[in-house]
């Protein structure tokens, strides 16, 4: 077998890893070195970069010393898209690795289990096998577990890799992104027990020949005068709504349209908790009124007028409403919106953002794109805009619209094909499927979410140069999450950095024999 023989340093595997067409990337190989010095390791790639490689050759270092491994994925999807991969990257006996799946019955995964030298799995099935006794982890060395930044509270990971932990297997995590709170990154390095942070970003002296371009634009919206003249027959419901709240001592904000979300949703955790019985009654209405008033208003300024419809929509159909959505339903201001919002969308009147869209997709006319969207009914207006502008546009949403796995594999294998232009995708696009790389990503709305803005972000520029919009609806909350998801990835890095820090002094301290002061 001919390969760089820089490669030799990955251990005793490299006999069992197809390194065909393999080019050498300096990282790669730093960090799987990292790995086998170090211990149980975090691994911090951006999107792209190969972190399945990486993988692989730890599995390879640990088959070839005559253990078995086991490879997770939070999916169904993406555990089927590794097991492809890996099937390709190891040369083992095909039938020795297998793909476990909740839907293969329970004692043939047990006779299955026994015989394979890797499991690639979903965590859920694993966990349910280990603690139906149907699967020992005796025999097993390293344990992989992609997406890892789910390995926090009740997830199946968590359980999973205490398991291992017991048997002393090697753990390593791959992730794009573990999240930007320092309780968060200590919490997943403590599920995993990580002794270690491998972590690189696009600039690094061994990634940065390797990295793709990605350009990025932020295109700033202005909303018009008849988004403006709906929203300010909404902004005096919403404002009387927060006043009684205020006067209840449980919020102190001026703005309702400056309220951080999670804010919003803390409120209504601690009223649950209130006892008095007359004092709750009030601050629920109140309460209630707000949440949807606000959800709908910027619902309109962020999303569109369809969508703003919709959710007016959504209220008018329960059969059971609580006194407070009553009441907003009955509003003359909300009546009078709603009407305003009939009359627009009868003239073909929507958001400006759509016409942003359409523009950047003109303009990259000949490249394949996702556009990223929140809501379900956007993802319809736009599918709908597109489709009466000459594009050839899919919705790609999630198990809750009704869309079977399979369902989703078709969508994808048609936009493989080219058979359409422009993925009009859910959050379900952002991980655990395996979606083609594309030239073009727009962000119809910008997220708070870091984790989120990463995964969106490395769908484009894997093998070639990509291209990024964010589009930001000026004066409304879209310019928050702008600057929150920002100030997130900054802080990011340099949380990732403090903790490792922490790790390490554990580890000298330990070595010493000395008891850790941290």
């Amino acid at each position: 077998m001919s390969f760089d023989i820089r490669w030799a340093e990955i251990g005793k595997g490299i006999e069992l890893l197809n390194m065909e067409g393999i080019e050498f990337r300096e990282y790669q190989l730093n960090i799987i070195k990292e790995i086998a010095s170090k211990g149980n390791t975090l691994v911090v790639i951006p999107t792209g970069l190969g972190k399945t490689f990486i993988g692989a050759a730890v599995i390879a270092n640990a088959i070839a010393e005559g253990k078995k491994a086991l490879l997770l994925a939070p999916t169904k999807p993406l555990a089927e898209q590794h097991y492809s991969s890996l099937t390709g990257m190891l040369n083992i006996n095909p039938d020795s690795i297998l793909l476990l799946l909740g839907s293969t019955g329970k004692d043939k995964r047990k006779e299955l289990e026994a015989k394979a030298s890797l499991i690639v799995a979903t965590p859920q099935t694993v966990a349910n096998d280990l603690k139906g006794g149907r699967l020992s982890l005796e025999g097993f060395r390293v344990a992989v577990f992609d997406e890892c930044h789910r390995a926090v509270g009740k997830y199946a990971y968590t359980y999973i890799a205490n398991e291992c932990s017991l048997k002393e297997m090697l753990m390593v995590g791959l992730t794009a992104s573990p999240g930007a709170k320092k309780e968060k990154i200590e919490q997943l390095a403590g599920a995993l027990d990580v002794k270690h942070i491998a972590v690189r970003i696009s600039t690094d002296p061994d990634v940065v020949r390797y990295v793709m371009p990605r350009n990025t634009h932020v295109i700033n919206v202005e909303i018009g005068e008849k988004l403006s003249q709906i929203s300010r027959l909404i902004a005096p419901e919403a404002e009387a709504s927060l006043a009684a709240l205020n006067r209840t001592g449980l919020m102190h904000f001026k703005n309702f349209a400056r309220i951080p979300k999670g804010r919003l949703l803390q409120v209504g955790e601690e009223i649950n908790k209130i006892q008095a019985v007359n004092f709750k009654f009030a601050a629920v209405y109140s309460y209630v009124r707000l949440l949807n008033l606000t959800h709908a208003y910027d619902l309109l300024l962020t999303e569109g007028i369809y969508p703003f419809s919709k959710y007016m929509e959504s209220l008018d159909m329960r059969e059971k409403k609580s006194r407070a959505v009553e009441s907003v339903l009955k509003s003359k201001n909300m009546a009078q919106a709603r009407k305003l919002a009939g009359e627009a969308l009868g003239n073909g009147e929507e958001h400006p953002k759509v016409i942003a869209v359409i523009d950047i997709l003109r303009l990259n006319r000949e490249k394949s794109a996702i556009v990223f969207v929140q809501y379900r009914s956007t993802i319809k207006m736009l599918v709908e805009y597109l489709a009466n502008n000459g594009f050839r546009a899919k919705a790609f949403v999630g198990k809750r619209d009704g869309v079977t796995q399979e369902m989703q594999k078709e969508t994808i294998r048609e936009f493989r094909e080219k058979k359409f232009d422009v993925l009009v995708a859910s959050s379900i696009a952002e991980e655990g499927l395996d979606i083609p790389n594309v030239d073009l990503v727009i962000f119809y709305e910008p997220i708070p979410s870091e984790i989120r803005n990463i995964q969106r972000r490395g769908r484009t520029g894997r093998f070639r140069s990509g291209e990024i919009y964010i589009l930001v609806a000026s004066g409304t909350k879209d310019e928050v999450y702008m600057r929150i998801s920002d100030q997130r990835e900054k802080k990011m890095l340099k949380t990732i950095m403090k903790v490792n820090e922490t790790l390490r002094v554990k580890k000298t301290e330990r070595e010493r024999g000395q008891k850790p002061l941290l």
